[in-house]
């Protein structure tokens, strides 16, 4: 079979319990193993994240980042994930990177929430109005229905326009008061100080933490750290590259064993929140062993409507 291109228009057949599911059989799996490369020419970056899982196959990320192009109206980022078979290495799909990328990054948090959160969750805080923030609405709302949702941001107007936008969602202007009313606090922020503070959480509350992908990158203080009981999607991806746990880590705040389990512990059960009253968080720290098993999940429901399945 000819390799096939999957666009955008897929997402009309996804769904958000498909893909956790897809995501938790993909670590029942051996381990991934993973490589990346960045490549920089002046300002503009090439970006490959490649993963292979025995019994998944091979996937090749890559991203171009373009900051110029925003100047032109263009989009800065773009990209591909190539999909490859695991038996032969021949190439079954290309599948579109922002649709990749918008499933993977929603359902990661997603997958650590179905396990992490209280299950009568309702007040979900969205901290940061950008594109990431609009995909955890509809995504939680598949695992939490009913849910009410808040959002703040550094610039109120964003939040203002992304609640006019949203129905269901409603700005507000004071983040404190608002952390200590939210059973689920997500954060999806360019943030390299801590907007969050651990003093603000109540028991309960779970703490989604998308953002800070770089060193230098944080969105909650020390104090939350030490309140909550720590989970990450991965501890390869996360604890010595991502600075909301690798500067914590240097100082001896945390040290490596608060770091209680990834998504590869869900089996065993220790991916879990022990009672009602704990304070829980999960680092979002993506990889390519998650582009993978979302590539592959995408490919698998573009060939079951094509097939007529």
């Amino acid at each position: 079979m000819s390799a096939v291109i999957i666009g955008p228009e897929a997402e009309a057949l996804l769904t958000w319990p498909g893909l956790c599911a897809a995501l938790e059989a993909g670590h029942h799996l051996p381990m991934a193993d993973l490589a990346d490369t960045l490549l920089r020419r002046r300002g503009d970056v090439l970006l490959t994240r490649n993963a292979w899982i025995d019994g998944l196959g091979l996937a090749v990320k890559s991203a171009t980042i373009f900051p110029g192009n925003a100047a032109m109206g263009k989009p800065s980022v773009n990209g591909a994930v190539s999909l490859y078979s695991d038996q032969t290495g021949a190439l079954e799909a290309i599948v579109d990177f922002h649709l990749v990328t918008k499933w993977k990054t929603a359902g990661d948090s997603l997958l650590a929430a179905s396990y992490l959160a209280r299950p009568d969750s309702r007040m979900i805080l969205l901290v940061g109005a950008g594109i990431v923030a609009r995909s955890m609405v509809a995504a939680y709302s598949s695992r939490f229905p009913g849910a009410e949702f808040q959002v703040w941001n550094r610039s109120p107007a964003a939040a203002e326009r992304m609640a006019a936008e949203m129905p269901g969602v409603v700005a507000v202007t004071d983040l404190a008061a608002a952390v200590a009313a939210a059973d689920i606090i997500c954060t999806a922020t360019m943030a390299t100080e801590p907007l969050i503070r651990g003093a603000w959480l109540r028991p309960g509350t779970h703490l989604d933490l998308i953002g800070a992908f770089r060193p230098d990158m944080r969105e909650v203080d020390d104090a939350a750290l030490r309140r909550a009981r720590i989970f990450v999607d991965a501890r390869a991806t996360t604890i010595h590259h991502i600075g909301e746990l690798k500067d914590p880590l240097a100082r001896g705040v945390i040290t490596e064993a608060d770091v209680l389990g990834d998504f590869y512990d869900l089996g065993s059960g220790r991916f879990r929140r022990n009672s009602p009253a704990d304070i829980t968080l999960a680092k979002n720290g993506g990889g390519g062993h998650l582009d993978l098993m979302v590539a592959r999940y995408i490919l698998a429901a573009w060939l079951a409507q094509n097939s007529g399945g």
